[in-house]
């Protein structure tokens, strides 16, 4: 029995280098607005928030957040923050 090779002049698979700069910019935007979004949750501020509008903003025009992930921060944004103290 004798091992398959594909042969040297076969087409295959490549990702470019423009692909993965592309990728790391897009993870390292989620990465950014994913804290900013935590922050807001947790601090609950005015400044938190207005951080997290600024990066998620940035991002987007940028092209390194998608229009869905930006909806997602906005459709967050819009509900009421409970400040309240925990019971």
């Amino acid at each position: 029995m004798q091992a398959q090779h594909q042969s040297s002049s076969d087409p295959k698979a490549t990702t470019s280098p423009a692909e993965v700069t592309q990728a790391a910019r897009h993870l390292m935007a989620i990465r950014i607005v994913g804290t900013a979004l935590f922050d807001y949750q947790v601090q609950k501020t005015a400044d938190a928030r207005i951080r997290l509008e600024s990066v998620t903003n940035m991002a987007q025009l940028l092209g390194d957040l998608a229009p869905h992930e930006a909806a997602l921060v906005s459709e967050l944004l819009a509900k009421p923050v409970n400040t309240g103290a925990f019971i």
